[in-house]
């Protein structure tokens, strides 16, 4: 499904659960209540700003009498094969945070990656996939970004490992925009960034990625990636292990301004290999 087609189902699912709202004679507030959620998300859900889960769309079935138009409408909008079946599930979390602290030890995160960016690494592991099935994975990941354009964007904090600075994805041209296009969100203050250096040495999380998601509505979940699998973790002793180990990770870092300047040099570094080539 594309971007914009897409974005339009999200919206006619706001719409319609609007109408049917109004026509059992529920505010906002009301509706939330009943679904335990804030009558704030309820508005977020009409105006396509948030997407709810599947459990929150069967609630507003029952409780809007509507013989299970919002679950039907939801399987079919999160049932998205532009991403992994072991990543589909974060993803749908993803959207639905308040805070997110990644760390990344070979690739830029998903939200931070420009299109270009994403098209090289999906290509690369997909070299005799149709230029549809590209795009689609392509969109896919542009449209997981835009959450950091929102007015209600979550606050978002990514660890990089100097590896992923220094890898040319795409090629030195395409990666010095790539970093360009970081540095610029960080002077926007549109997200904080640290990168951990390769001087740290050895550090708490070296078998794969991290990601922490924290919720108003609900306790806060831990997503690792490695290859061709993913974890998703909301046992509260693990998260807490998690949180402990991304502590680690932000005392071994750069500090935000010194990291900035390392993103910008290694921009640098690639332009420079570019204009050579």
């Amino acid at each position: 499904m594309a971007n914009g087609s897409r974005l339009a189902a999200w919206e006619f699912f706001g719409a319609e659960l609007r109408r049917r709202r109004e026509d059992m004679g529920l505010s906002q507030a009301q509706l939330g209540a009943l679904v335990f959620v804030s009558g704030t998300y309820i508005g977020q859900f009409e105006q396509a700003i948030r997407k709810p889960q599947m459990d929150l769309a069967i609630r507003f079935d029952e409780i809007l009498k509507t013989d299970g138009i919002f679950k039907r409408l939801c399987m079919g909008l999160i049932n998205d094969r532009r991403y992994a079946e072991y990543f589909a599930k974060a993803a749908e979390l993803e959207a639905l945070a308040t805070k997110i602290c990644e760390f990344a030890h070979a690739l830029i995160p998903g939200l931070l990656q420009t299109e270009e960016y994403a098209r090289a690494i999906t290509v690369a592991t997909n070299p005799l996939a149709t230029e549809e099935y590209i795009a689609d994975k392509v969109d896919g990941r542009m449209e997981r970004s835009s959450i950091l354009k929102d007015a209600t964007r979550p606050v978002y904090w990514a660890i990089l490992h100097e590896n992923v600075l220094r890898i040319p994805v795409g090629g030195p041209a395409a990666m010095a925009r790539q970093l360009d296009h970081i540095a610029a969100l960080v002077r926007a203050r549109t997200v904080m960034v640290q990168i951990l250096p390769y001087s740290a040495g050895a550090y708490s999380v070296m078998t794969g990625d991290l990601r922490l998601m924290e919720f108003d509505d609900a306790p806060p979940t831990a997503y690792t990636e490695a290859v061709y699998s993913g974890n998703l973790l909301d046992d509260p002793a693990v998260v807490k292990h998690a949180y402990a180990a991304y502590d680690l990770l932000r005392a071994a870092a750069l500090s935000p301004e010194a990291s900035l300047t390392l993103i910008e040099s290694a921009a640098e570094d690639h332009r420079r290999c570019a204009s050579t080539t």
